[in-house]
């Protein structure tokens, strides 16, 4: 009776693993398209993320094209001393660190800002319109926000030297204690709309139901954003948070390089890290140097994110990337 009920409760198992089987197939086979156009994506990230990383030997290489460069001479560190050991070493990274920790809170919040308000907005029409709007100077190539700029700041036919400046014209392009402030501006004007999206679908995304609950307690607009909106937000703010300062030692270079268009007396505050590189690249045609800048970037950044996301852990374990 034994090795019936045993044999029975083998064939029973057989059956089910054949079946789970089955539906694996199955759901494989519905699933085909979704792999297909996932397909160009992950092309896109192998191409352009992680093919590059083979890279990474020529910051610790003096690479010399006549060999190649993976016959070209190991120099150990050598290539990050350029960073460190020259004048502007301390210009460059304070410039860096100084923008990017000012931009990530400031940015964070006026996109919030602009979130709620659009949120607020009744007439969905209306909305619509004011989003392209918005969401437009994102799409504004350097190049070209850099001739918008100079519209404004010309010293012979700027707007502003026409009209407010006329009796005293102010030469922008040649004081750099000016630029912090037209920096950030011109920041703010081409990211906080984009910026802001992420925020508008995370409100889209709330149940409706908890707002009705609370205007029916009698809560005003102000108590439920405070004490629906913002909590439900924080999530998104948190891995936003996170994943710029991932980027606190990468700066803008169009916006660092081709709006103050290069003027050697605005270096005290325009100079970074990446438009030191590209200058350096140009003057010395060593590619090693620029190799090694990106490298230490990107390993400070990541040392970042990890102490961030450590510490969100210990904080609130929900709100942590992993």
């Amino acid at each position: 009776m034994s090795k019936d009920k045993k044999t029975v409760n083998s064939e029973f198992d057989n059956v089910l693993a054949q079946q789970k089987k089955a539906a694996k197939k199955e759901a494989f086979k519905q699933s085909i398209p979704l792999y297909l156009m996932l397909i160009p994506g992950l092309l896109y990230l192998v191409a352009n993320n992680y093919l590059p990383m083979f890279g990474i030997a020529i910051a610790f290489k003096r690479v010399n094209f006549a060999q190649g460069i993976f016959k070209s001479p190991w120099v150990g560190f050598s290539n990050f001393e350029y960073l460190f050991k020259t004048k502007d070493a301390y210009i460059m990274i304070r410039n860096t660190l100084a923008y990017n920790a000012f931009w990530i809170v400031f940015d964070m919040c006026i996109a919030i800002f602009i979130a709620l308000c659009m949120n607020e907005i009744a007439k969905r029409k209306i909305a619509k319109l004011i989003q392209p709007i918005i969401c437009f100077p994102s799409m504004v190539s350097a190049v070209i926000l850099s001739f918008l700029v100079y519209a404004f700041l010309s010293s012979t036919y700027g707007y502003l030297n026409a009209t407010v400046y006329a009796d005293n014209p102010v030469n922008w392009y040649a004081q750099a204690q000016y630029w912090p402030f037209i920096l950030t501006l011109v920041h703010i004007w081409q990211n906080s709309g984009q910026s802001s999206i992420i925020y508008m679908a995370s409100i889209g995304g709330i149940d409706k139901s908890i707002y009705e609950s609370a205007r029916i307690d009698g809560a005003s607009k102000f108590q439920q954003i405070r004490y629906i909106t913002l909590p439900l937000l924080k999530p998104m703010i948190t891995l936003m948070l996170l994943l710029s300062i991932g980027r606190i030692f990468n700066s803008d270079f169009g916006l660092f390089y081709q709006v103050p268009l290069g003027s050697g007396l605005l270096y005290e505050t325009t100079q970074t890290i990446d438009t030191y590189v590209y200058r350096a690249l140009l003057v010395n045609n060593n590619i090693s140097m620029s190799s090694a800048a990106s490298v230490f970037q990107a390993i400070i950044g990541f040392v970042l994110v990890l102490f961030s996301n450590a510490l969100v852990k210990r904080i609130n374990p929900e709100n942590s990337l992993f």
